[in-house]
């Protein structure tokens, strides 16, 4: 096991004596450093935990580096989903300064034949943390180069907003994933059957007002009053994950979790082949690791499609459990079916008969000369309330505020049906 130093003696009772951390050493300045990288990296340590942490390894020594990691962790990580995080930022900040090793193994020709890694969870946000301050350093230029960047000005941004997810380039997808945590959620809300007081509300509650008199003997009693609660309804997504769907399957993961850490009663599936329910996964806080173990969670991942078998087996599985009390649901998938359509029209006929609202979202609306030509398009839009593109933020935002209010008149499907019966 990789250690610090010498480990410590031991005192006459057998207990582990320490040496107390003072001199001239730098280990309380590295601490502080260590704490603004993982503020960087998304963690939260305050000023109080950078002085505990301090106290912490001045009570325990430098002995372990297990010992030395377990400290730290013990104070700076508060959330579970934090705990990758810190250790990635650990293992690099506070790493060995073995080069002879590291050249042998860089030399060796297993290394240089060994599979590519797995990038870990939170690995690019520690490396953004902690070389930071190297990227504001200025380059020497050897020759004056006159760019005009424009993306940031009022119209850069609008032509930004229209950008289609799937000619983005790496830069840009994770711009569009900032902006995307930047929109407001729908703040939708039906009624239950459920009552509240409320002062401003129009029905007398008899009990709370029978309830009120008995503090004054029954001799002076005032009305109180209740109005129904209000509550934001479910939200189902069924997203399309097929290879057709591939330039838009993980803009729209990061899209439906910022939607689950936003709002209450999200359920989200998967379906290629085969249909696969992920809302726990995407509940992860950091929404590098949700869709991580989304991949993981899904066995057919970017293969072929069969959305009327997948349909059918949400409607018969898993209809009943999340879409009651006006339930909303979003059908993401362009509705290239390769199975019988006839199927495909009857789920989809089901599923619309069992939410309050059904839209879909296909990501073929993006070509101005749209048809319903396909025979899976034509069997699924007479079942559906509204027909919306999502190939671009400025689609996104319009989604987002539709949910919030009433059905766009815009986003009908019934005028690509009459425009689909005009033609010979």
């Amino acid at each position: 096991m990789e250690s610090f130093g010498p480990h410590p003696a031991s005192g006459r009772d057998g207990i582990v004596v320490p040496p107390p951390v003072k001199g001239d050493g730098r280990l309380a300045d590295n601490i502080v450093h260590f704490a603004r990288v993982l503020r960087r990296a998304g963690l939260k340590p305050g000023p109080g935990a950078v002085i505990d942490a301090i106290k912490a390894i001045d009570a325990i020594g430098i002995g372990l580096r297990i010992e030395f990691h377990a400290a730290l962790s013990a104070i700076f990580v508060k959330r579970h989903e934090d705990q990758p995080v810190f250790d990635e930022a650990f293992s690099i900040f506070w790493r060995s300064r073995d080069l002879v090793g590291k050249m042998i193994a860089l030399m060796s020709p297993v290394a240089a034949i060994g599979e590519q890694q797995k990038p870990k969870t939170g690995g690019a946000r520690v490396s953004d943390a902690l070389f930071a301050d190297r990227k504001r350093e200025p380059k020497p230029l050897d020759e004056p180069d006159v760019e005009i960047d424009a993306r940031l000005t009022v119209s850069g941004q609008e032509v930004f907003r229209r950008l289609d997810f799937g000619q983005m380039t790496a830069s840009e997808l994770k711009e569009a994933r900032r902006a995307i945590e930047r929109l407001a959620m729908p703040l939708d809300l039906v009624q239950t059957r459920r009552y509240r007081m409320s002062p401003r509300g129009r029905i007398i509650d008899p009990r709370a007002s029978m309830r009120q008199s008995l503090r004054t003997g029954g001799d002076l009693m005032l009305p109180k009053f209740r109005e129904r609660r209000q509550q934001p309804p479910p939200l189902v997504i069924l997203a399309d994950i097929s290879g057709s769907m591939s330039q838009y399957t993980r803009i729209c993961l990061h899209f439906l979790h910022v939607l689950t850490e936003r709002r209450r009663r999200v359920h989200t599936f998967l379906f290629g082949t085969r249909l696969t329910n992920v809302t726990r996964q995407l509940r992860h806080r950091d929404p590098d690791e949700a869709i991580a173990q989304c991949t993981d969670a899904v066995a057919d991942w970017s293969g072929g499609t069969r959305i009327g078998e997948t349909l059918r087996l949400f409607n018969r599985h898993w209809g009943r459990r999340v879409l009651g009390q006006g339930a909303v649901v979003l059908l993401i998938t362009d509705g290239l079916e390769r199975d019988e359509v006839d199927m495909l029209a009857r789920e989809t006929d089901r599923l619309h008969r069992s939410c309050r609202r059904l839209v879909w979202l296909n990501p073929l609306l993006r070509f101005a000369g749209f048809e319903a030509r396909a025979r899976g398009v034509r069997a699924m839009l007479p079942h559906v309330d509204e027909l919306r593109s999502v190939h671009n933020l400025e689609a996104l935002s319009d989604l987002v505020q539709s949910l919030s209010g009433a059905p766009d008149r815009n986003c009908d499907p019934r005028r690509y049906l009459a425009s689909d019966r005009s033609q010979p």
